[in-house]
């Protein structure tokens, strides 16, 4: 779609977009109402872009506040590993695909051998579940192991919790600044920016050309970084409420309350990505801050790979698009 048909497509006045997305590694992954797509820049400095169909009608999960919040975040992050395993895939020349065929690993013989293609993805999918499930558990234990440690702090169950917030907010951040200084996440963080300033120019009314969207600011209130932050403030609230001072037990109950949490996190991010007022001003305000350390400035060519992937997405009614 050329320049003149994505401002034909584009909305005349601004409106708050269901559209959102994620970056991948050397692209741009985006869901709208009908439709998903990825574009990614490949090696040639050609842009491949696919497109996928997503069910119109919403089962009722999806629409009971809460439940569709955990559904969301489940199916966002085995999606979003999907599309992030094929643009690594998308980044071999076809050089380097000869020859990974010609000599395949004993691991990629041995499943080759034992298992179809679809059972070889089953298996990715559980095992990424797995290293998730392994990844929270570590991050919601360790800072409580580490509380425990200091008696002071056991006293008083809040202050046990803040505590316990406090070091995982640290924690949370400091990984985000350190794996930014890798050259390969660093411009993942710019394509992040460039599919944050493309739907800002989307909900902006203006046409998806190189120069307005990079007009727009990088910090969007609908974000990935700031749903995490979310999720950990109001974990602390939880926890407050929570009577254990045993950190194993409290590691217990905040994994058991994690879903209310992840419920929670995902309704105050939705209605902080259509309302303008104060209170949702206040609830995004931290994670659009944090969102200076996971968003870089994009370059065109990042900008026009948001670009090639927000376009299919966008529905021929633009009312089908708004909250």
């Amino acid at each position: 779609m050329d320049e003149k048909q994505q401002g034909e497509v584009c909305p005349m006045n601004p409106h708050k977009s269901k559209i959102g997305g994620q970056a991948l590694i050397e692209g741009v992954m985006m869901k709208g109402a009908f439709k998903g797509a990825m574009a990614c820049r490949l090696p040639d400095g050609t842009i491949d872009v696919e497109t996928w169909d997503l069910n119109a009608k919403r089962p009722w999960y999806q629409k009971v506040p809460l439940v569709r919040g955990v559904y969301s975040f489940i199916f966002s992050m085995i999606d979003g590993y999907r599309c992030l395993m094929k643009s690594a895939e998308k980044q071999m020349t076809e050089e380097e695909i000869e020859e990974e065929e010609e000599n395949p690993s004993a691991l990629e013989k041995w499943l080759d051998e034992h298992f179809t293609e679809k059972t070889v993805e089953a298996i990715m999918v559980v095992f990424m579940v797995i290293s998730v499930v392994f990844a929270l558990g570590m991050f919601l234990f360790l800072p409580k192991w580490i509380v425990g440690l200091i008696k002071p702090l056991t006293s008083n169950r809040i202050l046990q919790s803040f505590s316990e917030g406090i070091i995982k907010i640290v924690v949370f951040i400091a990984y985000m600044a350190i794996t930014g200084t890798m050259k390969d996440i660093r411009r993942t963080y710019e394509y992040h920016g460039a599919e944050h300033k493309t739907i800002a120019c989307f909900e902006a009314g203006l046409p998806l050309t190189v120069e307005n969207v990079k007009k727009q600011v990088r910090l969007h209130p609908r974000c990935g970084t700031s749903f995490i932050f979310l999720t950990l403030f109001i974990s602390i609230l939880a926890m407050c409420l929570v009577p254990f001072t045993i950190p194993w037990q409290r590691f217990l109950c905040s994994f058991a309350l994690l879903p209310i949490t992840v419920g929670v996190s995902f309704e105050a991010i939705q209605f902080a990505g259509r309302s303008n007022s104060v209170i949702s001003k206040i609830i995004s305000f931290p994670g659009l801050q944090l969102q200076r350390i996971t968003t870089k400035e994009p370059d065109a060519s990042q900008i026009e790979c948001a670009i090639a992937a927000l376009t299919p997405c966008i529905p021929e009614n633009l009312e089908d698009d708004k909250w």
